[in-house]
């Protein structure tokens, strides 16, 4: 049964508050005074909460597809709008998440925030509720470096409507620090969220590996900023207890009868242009590794595994025609001839579907992370037993997506004894298992590759870039910015750099 089927008396509701702003008509009263009597239920407004971060069709498409699959080389696309594909800058892609989360998701946290901070009682409320601000917002700030948090969302609550933009570096000590407050505080004998928690209805201990988990991802990210604050959060992260298996994984189900639909699957339905990269395709046949026919789909029957290769184009130079990967069709070709498109390896529909789970973070990467602490010196575990931890459940955890999906034992088996853990290369081991884990999670897989350099991605060269064919280091803000905030936006370029994609943030110097 899916959790979200118990939570039917508020679905009219909840789909009010998933659309755009015209919605918001007879909820100003609420924002402006959170605390009144007839404050709406805070299970309803976590399951909104949830729901919102996983993201619809709009930001998933521009954001975490075009742009970010692409830069990081899981997919590749011939058409131009595919920006990331190849180094264009197209303003309102490069802006989509803020667009959704600062106009309405911003506000909704900062209402439940307020709401459940009053009452200690409703402690475990209020820190899981600051858990899902983590995960939003590092983000945001993962994509675009300096944003506006402190402040945000509460030009209803404060009438804050111009938020300063504070500095990454403050943004992620005050995630941390909000992680481990949340991670201590949780109390298994307070009352908590029930079936409106989609994610782990109330369960706290899981809430608590949620938080300490996050906070190794966190902690990690500062390994080349500051190696000491990286170590310290990465150790007290572990040592508070992290997520322990695949039961743990924090994650968001779609397949309620509501219409809630995974973001991503509602792209893929809609947009038959991206393929599998040929980067990420050659790496898995070098690997044998069993998920690339999991992960993709050969359009025809027989046929060898091939990878769109990402910077081309079926309209203007370099063309993918003059590829040595390409099979022209003749005028009599079938539909399903082995020509054309039908070379490269299609997304697969079972991890592609609008009824499929949103995937926050999962326990292989969490058990990944664990591996590279370990090589630092910085946990005192076995680097290579947490690989291969890391690695198993990886592919075991695909089975959530559809039950086809499963990996047999014997080939996770086969695959560890034919790629084991290498002390000479662990980092690259590592980090590139990573990747191959958080496929369609794309915002991750960027952010950890601008952390370590894995895998070695080789820059595509397209013309009209706008990076000078290097590998975008972040997204530019949202255009309007410049006027709508232009003191606050002006001060962040001048603290960060230009508003450009090949400006590097706060963690990536």
């Amino acid at each position: 049964m899916t959790y979200l089927q118990k939570f039917i008396p508020g679905l009219a509701l909840i789909s009010c508050l998933l659309v755009l702003p015209s919605c918001d008509s007879g909820f100003e009263e609420m924002n402006v005074n959170p605390t009144q009597a007839d404050q709406i239920d805070p299970n309803f407004k976590l399951t909104n909460l949830q729901v919102q971060i996983s993201g619809q069709r709009y930001e998933n498409w521009r954001t975490n597809l075009i742009y970010s699959s692409t830069m990081i080389q899981h997919f590749a696309a011939l058409p131009g709008y595919w920006s990331g594909d190849k180094y264009f800058y197209n303003p309102s892609y490069s802006a989509a998440m803020w667009d959704r989360i600062y106009p309405n998701v911003a506000r909704n946290v900062e209402d439940l925030l307020l709401q459940t901070s009053e009452d200690p009682e409703q402690s475990n409320m209020h820190h899981i509720a600051q858990i899902m601000r983590v995960i939003m917002y590092h983000r945001m700030t993962d994509l675009h470096g300096d944003i506006p948090y402190s402040e945000a969302g509460k030009g209803f609550i404060e009438g804050i409507t111009q938020p300063k933009y504070d500095p990454q570096s403050e943004i992620y000590a005050d995630m941390l620090a909000k992680l481990e407050a949340a991670a201590g505080a949780l109390d298994a004998s307070k009352p908590t969220y029930g079936a409106g928690d989609v994610m782990y209805q109330g369960n706290v201990e899981q809430w608590r590996k949620l938080a300490n988990s996050l906070m190794l991802r966190l902690g990690m990210r500062l390994v080349k900023v500051d190696p000491a604050a990286a170590q310290s959060w990465a150790s007290k992260a572990i040592s508070g207890g992290t997520m322990t298996s695949n039961e743990d994984i924090a994650y968001v189900p779609h397949n309620d009868p509501s219409g809630w639909q995974n973001g991503n699957g509602q792209v893929f339905e809609t947009d038959g242009n991206p393929r599998m990269s040929k980067f990420f395709v050659d790496w898995m046949v070098a690997h044998g590794d069993p998920r690339l026919e999991v992960y993709g789909v050969i359009p025809v029957a027989g046929a060898d595994p091939v990878g769109l290769p990402n910077g081309k184009s079926d309209s203007s130079e370099p063309m993918i025609q003059d590829d040595p990967s390409w099979i022209a069709c003749p005028a009599d070709a079938a539909p399903t001839a082995l020509c054309g498109m039908n070379v490269y390896m299609r997304p697969n529909p079972m991890i592609t579907g609008k009824d499929d789970p949103m995937f926050f973070m999962t326990y292989a990467e969490v058990e990944l992370l664990k591996a590279e602490a370990a090589v630092r010196g910085w946990h005192s575990g076995d680097p290579a037993t947490h690989y291969a931890n890391g690695v198993r459940a990886a592919m075991e955890y695909l089975v959530m997506y559809d039950p086809n999906a499963a990996i047999a034992a014997a080939d996770i088996d086969a695959y560890l004894a034919a790629n084991p853990y290498n002390a000479a290369m662990g980092m690259q081991q590592i980090n590139e298992q990573i990747w191959a884990a958080v496929l369609l999670n794309e915002y991750e897989a960027y952010a950890n590759w601008r952390r370590t350099g894995y895998p070695e991605l080789t820059p595509v060269v397209f013309p009209g870039n706008r990076t000078g064919g290097t590998i975008p280091r972040r997204l530019n803000y949202r255009q309007a910015e410049a006027v709508a905030n232009p003191e606050n936006y002006r001060a962040a370029v001048s603290r960060q750099g230009p508003d450009e994609l090949t400006t590097r943030m706060w963690w990536d110097k």
